[in-house]
């Protein structure tokens, strides 16, 4: 029975020193192929399994299942569901605000609103970023990526910026002010075609 499993589990796992212990959960046949590849990366003792775990963090303190979390730099939004559902619109039951000061409470229509605001902002952001980028007129690629090859190749492009860094700050700045900052004619925290060469370039 499951009640003795979990409890022969637990027992099992106090005598363990591994640090680990054994979860068993039954899950619904119709949804199971989808679920459960996402607690196996969920619980991956390694960096991708950190991210995951620390990106659903506000769940574990949500009494309602967020539909949407919006996150600022001090702010945060927080679209609770289940999503109902009325004859021609669908609404979330409620909604949270975080801001210095602030603890605010949403009804559904104020979370509906607020939502329906935050999608839009993503969309102008979005739509500005490929514009200034000019990603437009790039070749349309595969949403997969080989991370094989993508994962050191960003590492390596940190690590280079981040010895640029360490050089700058070690370097007085004898500059009048003009121009010393390579990337500040980019959008937002580009880094300019030089920059993305590495540390090298003057």
């Amino acid at each position: 029975m499951p009640v003795f499993r979990k409890a022969a589990d637990r027992l099992a796992d106090l005598l363990r020193n591994d640090r680990r212990v054994t979860y068993r959960v039954s899950i619904n046949a119709r949804f199971a192929r989808y679920v459960t590849p996402l607690m196996d990366r969920l619980a991956a003792d390694d960096e991708d399994g950190e991210t995951l775990r620390s990106a659903l963090v506000s769940w574990r303190y949500s009494q309602r299942p967020p539909i949407a979390v919006y996150q600022g730099d001090v702010s945060t939004c927080r679209i609770d569901g289940p999503w109902q559902m009325t004859k021609r619109r669908w609404f979330p039951l409620g909604g949270l605000i975080l801001s210095p000061g602030v603890t605010a409470h949403l009804n559904p229509f104020e979370a509906q609103a607020l939502h329906k605001r935050m999608q839009e902002a993503i969309e102008d952001t979005t739509l500005a970023w490929v514009r200034d980028h000019d990603l437009r007129s790039h070749r349309r690629g595969p949403e997969e990526i080989d991370r094989i090859v993508a994962d050191p190749a960003a590492k390596v492009m940190i690590a280079a910026w981040a010895f640029g860094q360490r050089g700058a700050n070690a370097m007085p700045n004898t500059s009048s002010g003009e121009g010393s900052d390579c990337c500040s004619g980019e959008t937002g925290d580009a880094l300019c075609e030089a920059c993305r060469k590495g540390p090298d370039h003057d």
